[in-house]
């Protein structure tokens, strides 16, 4: 009998945990916020960049330039080297409403740029 315990509160254990999977995973990708961003000639295109508020935001940046650059922005909290004629994911955390500075570090008097999460 006890075997029959032990069987039926891990079938239930199993079925929770298929369904929090199931749920979280949803949840997840309802909550992510692709874009994509291209430095060409050591400027960012666009230089602006519309995202929706509260969500999470999976950033492309292309860098079609032969020099690395650095995506960074303290107001967004990242920093990443994208090599030369080459491409990299920035993940940013939810924000709120407002607009976020960044710049390419190494060509910041030209490559400059905004996240506005509306």
């Amino acid at each position: 009998m006890s075997a029959f315990r032990v069987s039926g509160m891990g079938m239930l254990v199993a079925t929770l945990l298929v369904a929090v999977a199931a749920f979280s995973s949803g949840v997840r990708a309802e909550e992510t916020f692709s874009a994509s961003i291209t430095i060409r000639g050591h400027k960012f295109e666009p230089a602006e960049l519309h995202v929706p508020a509260g969500k999470r935001i999976l950033l492309t940046v292309v860098n079609a330039d032969p020099l690395s650059e650095e995506f960074d922005s303290s107001a967004l909290k990242v920093e990443k080297v994208i090599a030369g004629n080459s491409e990299g994911i920035v993940r940013i955390a939810p924000l709120k409403p407002g607009t976020y500075d960044f710049v390419g570090e190494y060509h910041e008097e030209t490559a400059k740029g905004r996240v506005i999460a509306e």
